[in-house]
């Protein structure tokens, strides 16, 4: 009981953990200083989809599920929980396009953030960057 606990505990740690390096960057819009969390997460969680190694999250609940009694897998958390509801054909090391999409979309909010805070030293504030 107490493993199968702690194995659900840090599935939505992790899922949080994940939810945070896609869509953290928005936080900036309202809070810049998010940043300095939003920005290691990101490079971390797109550092492990391009280099393939998995979290250490992910043995760690495997770890707690088998101490429960209950089948561990092999595969890291983005290939076991979040392929399967995207991709209805299971996937291989393609899955380097997820970081890419998270690369790219943190790239593009960083720099709207950027832009924004330059046009308000200005005291220019274009209707695209206004909060």
């Amino acid at each position: 009981m107490i493993q199968n606990l702690a194995a659900d505990t840090v599935l939505l740690v992790h899922l949080g953990f994940v939810l945070f390096v896609v869509f953290g960057g928005l936080l900036l819009f309202r809070w810049p200083r998010s940043a300095f969390f939003h920005l290691p997460a990101a490079i971390w969680g797109i550092l492990i989809e391009f280099s393939g190694w998995i979290s250490p999250l992910t043995p760690l609940k495997q770890q707690f599920r088998e101490a429960a009694g209950e089948a561990a897998w092999q595969e890291s958390f983005v290939e076991h929980y979040l392929v399967p509801r995207l991709y209805p054909e299971q996937l291989d090391r393609s899955l380097q396009h997820l970081g890419t999409l998270v690369l790219l979309g943190n790239v593009t909010i960083y720099a709207l953030v950027l832009a924004r805070k330059r046009y308000k030293e200005r005291g220019i504030v274009p209707d695209l960057l206004i909060s």
